[in-house]
């Protein structure tokens, strides 16, 4: 995917369900989805140990979430890709995004198929800082 294609998936999404998504501040997935609730996205949180992370309900799956989700980004070993594959597709998410050093083929194709944007091996939060920036802040 080239970065016209991400800058218009950045500035289009406006609900990200960020899968595997830890509640503890010492974990990096924690900061990136931080980050991005700073920059205007709706947050959902999709862990069955949490109840809520960064002040949002935390959801122990993607089927239980109540609310239209653009972007599902994923947090979860590549093998452990493909369920949540199939839970975008069912809820009719736009985009698949898969942070880094999480790729699965088979599971990107599949969501190609279903008509899903796919984004595998990128961070969310260093796409966004490189294509768009951060708000300023103090304003």
């Amino acid at each position: 995917m080239d970065n016209k294609q991400l800058k218009e998936i950045l500035l289009s999404a406006k609900t990200i369900a960020s899968v595997g998504v830890s509640s503890s501040d010492e974990k990096e997935s924690y900061h990136i989805v931080a980050y991005l609730q700073e920059q205007g996205y709706r947050i959902i949180p999709v862990n069955p140990t949490a109840k809520e992370i960064l002040g949002e309900k935390a959801y122990a799956s993607l089927s239980e979430i109540p609310e239209k989700v653009d972007v599902v980004q994923l947090f979860r070993k590549s093998e452990d890709v493909p369920p949540y594959v199939d839970e975008a597709i069912r809820i009719g998410a736009k985009v698949v995004w898969m942070q880094v050093g999480i790729e699965n083929e088979q599971a990107a194709a599949k969501a190609h198929a279903a008509g899903l944007q796919v984004v595998m091996n990128a961070c969310m939060r260093i796409t966004h800082r490189t294509l768009i920036g951060p708000k300023p802040t103090g304003l």
